[in-house]
């Protein structure tokens, strides 16, 4: 007969019996993972790149916790920058943080990447427009059209204003200005006379140096310092012909669809990170070094002949407009936000 004792010892046995069988067939389940690996180039120099990706990146590779991990790139490191697009979309990269417009996406809509003139105002309307005006979902159905490139988030940079060596305080003064700019961004300018310069982003210190270029309409005042232009410009035009840069992330759409959800959620997370933190380090770097700079002079075209730019941009609006009926719905949203944005007045629209 068996008292409660013994019955105690029969069943810790057992126990130990079994757990030590579980382990030993569960052993070799355990095999390790190699992490997968993603070759990200972004649009920016190593400088200008350590705030608006680096941080996002080193924090998704931290939070992967070994089961993927990003390389990141920097501009024309691994492809020239206007040939991203068909790298990503072949597998030579696997993302790419840019502007539509820079690494020639074949698409309708890509005119409006980078400065699209007078789009916004403010780098808060870029998110607004994309997520409250339905721009994502017109950003979406436009790379749904194209093989192997999938579409991830937009967001805003700085505003477009012009270093240059010489002053600009009059539209006549930019006629003749060879400038390095955004595709786009040059067609505009060229109606006032403005040479748009396509060079790499590495060689435009060197070029302003040289004569080759006589300023520059590729970001705003942070970048200015941040990247070196400051020490070869002499003034900044307060004046500026779009209020953010609008960009982009993309991916292989292989790769992506490859990933499991938790990671695709990661990094999203991580590209909202980015996103957010651009908007605090443009908007105050602005402002603070048009107050404590001591590298470039500021200058402004007054408000009345600056009307006549404001003025010429409607008359763009329309050209692109009648390119496709999707740029022409893009066109209706702008319009359509910028008159929302006007009616409710102060501090979203000053004039």
């Amino acid at each position: 007969m068996t008292n409660r004792r013994d019955f105690l010892k029969t069943a810790a046995a057992a126990t130990t019996a079994g757990v030590a069988g579980a382990a030993t067939l569960a052993a070799p389940a355990v095999k390790a993972q190699s992490p997968i690996k993603w070759r990200l180039q972004t649009y920016a120099g190593p400088a200008l790149a350590e705030h608006v990706i680096k941080p996002s990146i080193d924090a998704f590779n931290k939070v992967a916790n070994g089961e993927m991990e990003i390389e990141l790139y920097f501009a024309d490191q691994l492809v020239p920058t206007g040939e991203l697009f068909r790298a990503m979309q072949r597998g030579t990269i696997d993302a790419v943080q840019s502007d539509d417009d820079s690494i020639a996406a074949p698409v309708d809509i890509s005119v409006f990447g980078g400065y699209f003139p007078f789009a916004t105002r403010y780098s808060l309307d870029v998110p607004v427009l994309f997520n409250q005006y339905g721009l994502k979902e017109i950003w979406e159905e436009a790379y749904g059209e194209v093989e192997g490139v999938t579409w991830l988030s937009a967001g805003a940079w700085d505003p477009c204003h012009f270093a240059t060596v010489d002053p600009i305080r009059s539209l006549d003064d930019l006629k003749g200005k060879r400038v390095f700019t955004f595709p786009t961004a040059g067609k505009f300018l060229s109606r006032f006379g403005v040479v748009p310069v396509t060079l790499p982003w590495e060689d435009i210190e060197v070029a302003v140096q040289t004569g080759e270029l006589d300023g520059i309409a590729w970001s705003g005042i942070t970048e200015d310092y941040t990247v070196g232009w400051a020490d070869v410009t002499n003034y900044f035009l307060t004046n500026n012909i779009s209020g953010a840069w609008c960009g982009s992330y993309f991916a292989n759409s292989e790769r992506w669809e490859e990933l499991p959800e938790h990671l695709k959620e990661l990094f999203k997370l991580c590209m909202d990170s980015s996103h957010y933190y651009r908007q605090h380090w443009y908007w105050g770097g602005e402002a603070k070094l048009r107050v404590d700079g001591t590298k470039m002079e500021l200058t402004t075209i007054p408000d009345a002949e600056w009307a006549k730019v404001e003025a010429e941009a409607e008359k763009f609006w329309d050209e692109i407009a009648a390119q496709t009926p999707r740029t022409k719905k893009v066109i209706d949203i702008f319009k359509k936000y910028a008159a929302d944005m006007k009616k409710a007045g102060k501090p979203y629209r000053y004039s």
